[in-house]
Parts: structure tokens; sequence; C-alpha cells
């Protein structure tokens, strides 16, 4: 059954939805993924500034970013590359390029309708702007119950096993004793809430993602003479110029869509609920450095995970080997034993970030339903730690079917959400641009920029921004 409705879902509806409104957005907002690249790179070095007792725009990217780059990075392209051939690489390229104009919108979005908690903290996502800003609170909590069992209870489980048969595989470390690892590091750090989680995100993503990176780029350096085919492999087999690697241009696309998405998350409605945490002056800053993260997990990241398969001669159309391994022997082949360790600890490291990263989510979930309610909290914090447990020794097949299905819906359900409410997203970016064409270097949001939703006026309690001049200038900052 898993089968038919994952089909269903993601070689028909979200194939056309990902693309045609990731399309949409990019043309009707000027492709804003592209126009403010540079003040995009200038608010990630503004993002490490914070106010008092508030999280930092960077620890909220720092902490999505932990999500988006994981197993994903590292075993969902070799499953990809595996069962859509080189060219679904193409097509992960397009879904992020693409997907910077959805992710954008949807991290906007919930900054502009997210609420303050009484410890300094800020919650939001999907579930509160289709609440406040459609009025449909239903449709609210189905997408909370989603985000739970996707996030908060599936993908744990999935993180675990990956990792513990990683780690078993390398270094021969019982799959149990691995799980037992993860869930001590992980409930240190779960009880002591979302500040907690995102202070240690802060620190081990950039060194994890500039790791993984450095590592890949040794190998593409010392095979510098093969990008040229590597690309050219990516390109034919993308559009069925290469039929006999795989299942032709249909595999491509379908599991170059499905991994992508997965990996980066643009469109599905995972990332918003991170984004909302973060204290910024606009909406739209926050906005930027989400789409900013986009880039960096499939443009950069996948991208290296890719070159290093295919230039290291390991992988063939039709083995058996996938998944992780086809990473790991990959790097094995180029660095020895040394390179399949690296991989296995990056994993671990990348699959961790992500745990924490998926406990958020589901904590989100949560709070729509029952503010601050310590007990189902704890237990939640519970029943997450039991799972790395079971997960790290499962056959987790028809688990992977039931979590593929259940972010198909969430993807759907926030895709809707957001067509209903673009024009909002608009609203807030001419806004934004507004305020930079009168001069401002740091554009202001009040809860009074949109009178029609009742916005939290204690989330967003800057004054009103002083009246706009006649004449307006040259947008400051666009093309830095």
């Amino acid at each position: 059954m898993f089968d038919v409705l994952n089909n269903l879902i993601w070689s028909k509806l979200l194939i056309v939805l990902l693309i045609g409104i990731g399309l949409t957005f990019t043309i009707r907002s000027r492709f804003v993924q592209f126009r403010y690249l540079g003040l995009m790179l200038s608010n990630f070095k503004e993002g490490f500034n914070h106010e008092e007792g508030h999280l930092s725009s960077f620890q909220a990217l720092a902490l999505s970013v932990a999500g988006r780059v994981g197993a994903g990075n590292i075993a969902g392209v070799a499953v990809a590359i595996t069962l859509g051939g080189p060219g679904a690489i193409f097509w992960m390229w397009l879904i992020g390029l693409i997907g910077m104009a959805t992710s954008f919108f949807e991290c906007t979005l919930s900054q502009v309708f997210k609420r303050a908690e009484p410890d300094g903290t800020y919650r939001g996502g999907p579930a509160y702007y289709i609440e406040q800003g459609l009025n449909q609170r239903w449709l609210a909590a189905v997408f909370s119950v989603l985000l739970l069992v996707t996030f908060g209870l599936g993908f744990n489980a999935l993180q675990s096993y990956t990792v513990a048969a990683s780690v078993e595989d390398t270094f021969g470390l019982s799959r149990d004793m691995t799980a037992f690892i993860m869930m001590g590091m992980l409930g240190a750090i779960i009880f002591g809430g979302v500040k907690r989680i995102a202070h240690v995100a802060e620190y081990i993503v950039p060194v994890m993602a500039i790791g993984y990176f450095l590592m890949s780029l040794a190998v593409i350096i010392t095979n510098l003479d093969g990008i040229p085919s590597v690309f050219a492999t990516i390109i034919r087999n993308a559009f069925g110029f290469d039929s006999a690697i795989t299942g032709g241009i249909g595999a491509a696309i379908i599991f170059g869509v499905k991994r992508g998405l997965f990996s980066n998350e643009a469109g599905l409605g995972s990332a918003p609920n991170v984004a909302a945490v973060a204290y910024v002056k606009h909406p739209v800053n926050q906005g930027m450095l989400q789409s900013i993260s986009v880039f960096i997990d499939t443009m950069v990241l996948c991208t290296c995970t890719a070159a290093v398969i295919l230039l290291s001669g390991v992988y063939e159309p039709g083995a058996e080997v996938n998944g992780v391994t086809l990473t790991q022997n990959a790097m094995s082949e180029q660095f020895g034993f040394l390179g399949q360790a690296f991989v296995t600890f990056g994993l671990a490291l990348f699959a961790f970030t992500s745990m924490l990263y998926n406990y958020y989510l589901g904590e989100n979930s949560l709070n729509f339903f029952s503010e601050e309610n310590h007990t189902l909290f704890n237990g939640f914090r519970v029943l997450t730690l039991a799972l790395i447990i079971w997960g790290a020794t499962q056959d987790l097949t028809t688990v992977f079917g039931f979590a593929d299905l259940t972010m198909g819906l969430l993807a759907l359900v926030n895709l809707a959400a957001l067509v209903m409410l673009f024009g909002v997203g608009l609203k807030v970016l001419h806004d934004f641009e507004k305020q930079l064409r009168s001069g401002k270097q740091q554009p202001l949001f009040t809860a009074a920029s949109l009178p029609e939703f009742e916005i939290d006026a204690k989330a967003w309690p800057h004054e009103p921004s002083e009246p706009e001049p006649t004449v307006e200038r040259v947008e400051a900052g666009m093309f830095r």
C-alpha cells in the first residue's frame, strides 16, 4: 500500500507541484534568490549578532542546516545515483535552485506569524501560519500530526539505524552500544530545551560541514582532470542520453526530486519551524538566510558527495551497493581506511545534529496543541530516546516507506498553504524592498505592518517605520 501511495505522490503530484510552485515563486518575486544573493551573504555575517535573551539568526540557521545537512547528503545522494543514475544529481540541483525561492517564502511567513514565549524564545512554522493566515486550525492540526510522526518519530529511528549500521561496518562496534552512546548524548541536550539545542548546533554544524567539504574538495583536486567527464555524465543521464546507465530520464527525475526534497527540505514545511525561533528585525532577513542554507546543502555538499562517488570509479550501474556504503567505498578508494572512517564519523555527527533538529520539530508540533505542558514534553523526550535504541537494531524498510508517505503528505499540505499565502509573502517582501529603496540599511517590521492579521505584537515590538519619501532611490545593497 505504501508503495502505491508513494508512487502517486512522488512520481506524479510532488514533481509537478515542487517545480511548478518553485518556478512561480521565483518568477513572481523576480528571482529573489539570485537578486539578493549579495545581501544574503551580508545577512549571514550579521546573523551572529543577537538580542539578549533571544536566539540569533545564525543559531536558527545552524539548527536548520543541522537538519538539512545529514544523511541526505551522504547516503541520500548515493541512493539517488544508484536508483536514478548520475542524472538524478541534475534534478537535485534544479530542485535546490528553485527551492531557494520556496524556502525563502515559507521561512519568511514563519517569521511573520511567530509567537513569543515567556522564556524569551519564539514558536512558529506552517501550523502557525496556516492557523493565523488561513484561519484553518483543523488543517494546521493535520500538519502538526504529520510533522510529529515524520520527523519527531520516524526519521529519528532512521537516523539511528544509518549511524549504527555504518559504525558497525567500519569499527565493528555493536549497534546496541552505538545506540546507547547516541541516546546518552541526545538526552543530555534535549532536556535543556531549544536554547541548548541551538547552542550545540551553532558549534557542531559549521565544523562538520566545513570538514566534509574540505575532505571532498581534496578528492576533487586530486582528480581534477575527471571533473569535466563527471559533469558530462550527469547532464547526459539527466536527459536520457545515457539510458543504459539506469532507468533513464524518468528514474533520474523521480529520484532526483525525491532525494533533493529529502536533503534540502525546501517546501516540505520542516525548516520554517526552526526559522521562526530567531530574533530578526524583518522577516525577510531570516527568509534570506534560510534560502542560503538550501544552496549550501544542495549545490555545495550534495555536489561534493556526487563528485566523490563518480570520480572514484566504485559506482557501477545496477550494483547492489548503495546508500552510505557506496560513499564510504568511494572515500576509501581515495584515502584508504581513513576515508571510510571519516565518512562514518561525519555521518555520525550529521545524523546526531539531525536528531536534535528532528526532536525540535516534534516538540514544536506538540506545542501547537498544548503549550508549556512539561509532562507531555518530557514524555516525548523519553519516547525519542527509546526510538534511538529501537531504530538502531531494526530492518526499517517499512518505517522508511511510511516516513516517505507522511513526508509527501506534509509537503502537499504546506505547499497548498504557501500558494494561498503567497500574496502575504510578496507583500512582506515589497515592504522590505520599499524600505531599502528609501535608504534604510536595516528595514524594520512591526505587527501593524499587516493589520488584516492578528500578528503577535510581543514577537514584533519594533516601532513603526518612518514615512517613506516620495523619491525612491536605488535598492541599496541589492547586488552587493
